[in-house]
């Protein structure tokens, strides 16, 4: 597709281009925005709200803390493992203040996952959760980690309130196993010594890397995806830019229940919104539903971000459908397909439509959206303003409209390359700055896009990438385990669910509990199986190599899917 092409495509008062060097940092924007709307509420958690006037100077303090109180450099690696709480803007923004790189870090990550993480990122320091410091305790002897600071999830509360909630997580939830790391630093000791004294400031080129972001990229390998400070700015004035006047300055609650740690999430609460001064409505445990309705109950939210499996648990939540929607003006979801019946659901419940998207860890991540007064559901849109998209062939030709073929992307937004990896990112970014996606699509003769399949394995549970080739690593150390695949097969509830393949070993027996257990052991939630089969032999290449499609084949047609 020619750059003409795509200007008429957008909706009249959407600009098709945006200025990525409008702010040189993400401190810039952060300066401006936390001036703008000093008073104004950035971020609420555990019935708590920071102004963004304190998280500017909390996140200040933070920064303060690690400049003066440890030996962390301009562009060492930082790690922040922690979950949606007030702890999490101030962190990563006073981080960003200091001059570090932040490595966002799930909170569910086993010791296997956070030490192969925390060891390819060559991170000097971890911030943490107290409920994972026993994984930390684990792991932290096996990397380069020098500065480890744990918080538990009430300590931005007033103090008896912080007493009461970290008392009760610990004795009464009992959700923080024991753990002993002499030399970590509690945060509010941390935030203590950071009071009352001012940061040197950052001030990073636009081309400095502001966040490692892990991704299997369309390999299992688990890689970090080199964000710049450009690429995140570009991304959020992107976004702002296609949000049109829908959404005004200063005046938004956005409901924030997906992880601050996902792409997704970082660069529409914590960069998006904070442009144009929302107020963000952070939900810990979006699983515990009962919990979150009562939370959203206390709001008049005018916005909503979330994927399929959420939209469709809250809905048939009956306390969520009793709530009050009338000021909500605007749905975004990403992360995984969205269900035509999902979309339907919600609009009836909420009255609001959903605006689809699409994007990667590795492009910041938003490539496409449906635009606000021109949703077409089941596609996902049309390219934010300065990108461009096209489908090649497997051989790398460009194809003409309406052919499938894979998706590339090429915009301001598209990562600088995987960390300390050439090789992996020559085979998915080019000289010219087009990266391949992974996905098959097609673009349409109105602009708009569809996902039609993947080329690659990769299974998406909930808006996770899940890669094979991981799962049946961790599944081959089990002793008795011959052969082994890995695939996504459909599931009404996360779109995909895991299931595994295995043969056993000659003369030896495993059992489907031993297999479950052993993958509990050795990754998070998202990644584990909901089924397993034992098989006599599976189908291979003639080289041996095992065909997951094949298998997936035949599931779907157990399923009457193909």
């Amino acid at each position: 597709m020619t750059d003409n092409f795509w200007k008429d495509k957008y909706p009249v008062g959407v600009k098709s281009e945006i200025n990525p060097d409008e702010y040189q940092n993400i401190q810039a924007v952060l300066k401006q925005s936390c001036e703008q709307f000093a008073d104004k509420p950035a971020f609420s958690n555990l019935g708590k709200t920071l102004t963004y006037g304190e998280l500017y100077k909390l996140s200040g303090e933070f920064a303060a803390y690690l400049q003066q109180n440890t030996d962390l450099q301009p562009g060492d690696r930082i790690a922040v493992q922690l979950p949606n709480v007030l702890q999490y803007p101030i962190v990563v923004f006073g981080a960003m203040r200091a001059g570090l790189i932040v490595v966002n870090t799930n909170p569910l990550y086993t010791a296997r996952e956070m030490e192969h993480q925390f060891n390819d990122s060559g991170a000097k320091a971890l911030i943490c959760l107290a409920n994972m410091a026993h994984l930390a305790e684990e792991v932290l002897p096996k990397t380069g980690i020098r500065h480890v600071v744990v918080t538990e999830v009430g300590d931005t509360l007033p103090t008896v309130k912080r007493m009461l909630v970290n008392a009760v997580v610990k004795h009464v939830k009992k959700m923080v196993p024991a753990y002993n790391l002499p030399k970590a630093v509690k945060f509010t000791d941390a935030m203590a010594l950071g009071r009352g004294k001012a940061p040197r400031e950052a001030n990073p080129a636009s081309d400095d890397v502001a966040v490692l972001q892990y991704t299997g990229g369309t390999t299992g390998v688990a890689k970090g995806a080199m964000l710049t400070h450009r690429n995140i700015v570009a991304n959020m004035l992107q976004c702002r830019a296609l949000m049109g006047s829908e959404l005004g300055n200063g005046c938004e609650t956005m409901v924030a229940p997906l992880p601050l740690y996902h792409i997704y999430a970082f660069t529409f609460h914590c960069m998006t919104m904070m442009l144009i001064g929302a107020h963000n409505v952070l939900i810990t445990n979006p699983r515990d539903l009962p919990t979150f309705v009562k939370d959203l109950a206390k709001y008049r939210f005018t916005g909503f971000v979330g994927l399929n499996t959420l939209f469709v648990a809250l809905c048939n939540n009956e306390d969520f459908r009793k709530l009050d929607f009338s000021s909500l003006k605007a749905t975004f979801s990403g992360g995984m397909a969205l269900q035509l019946a999902a979309a339907e659901r919600w609009q009836q419940v909420t009255g609001c439509e959903i605006c689809e998207g699409f994007g990667m860890t590795e492009t910041s991540p938003v490539v496409s959206v449906n635009p606000f007064g021109g949703i077409q559901i089941g596609t996902i849109g049309i390219p934010m303003p300065s990108t461009l998209c096209k489908v090649i062939d497997d051989e790398g030709n460009d194809l003409p409209m309406g052919a499938i073929g894979e998706l590339c992307v090429k915009g301001p937004q598209v990562m600088k390359g995987y960390w300390q990896r050439q090789d992996a990112t020559d085979e998915i970014l080019d000289a010219d700055g087009w990266l391949k996606t992974g996905d098959i699509g097609i673009i349409q003769d109105d602009g708009y896009m569809r996902i039609v399949d993947r080329k690659k394995d990769m299974i998406l549970v909930s808006g996770f990438n899940v890669y094979p080739n991981e799962l049946e690593d961790v599944l081959a150390t089990l002793p008795g385990v011959l052969q082994c695949a890995a695939i996504g097969v459909p599931d009404e509830r996360a779109g995909e669910a895991i299931k595994l393949f295995v043969v056993v070993k000659p003369g030896e027996s495993l059992t489907k509990e031993q297999v479950m257990q052993h993958m509990h052991d050795n990754v998070t939630g998202y990644k584990r199986p909901k089924t397993v089969e034992f098989r006599d032999s599976l189908p291979t290449t003639n080289v041996g190599k095992i065909l997951r499609r094949e298998l997936r084949d035949e599931e779907l047609k157990k399923l009457g899917k193909k």
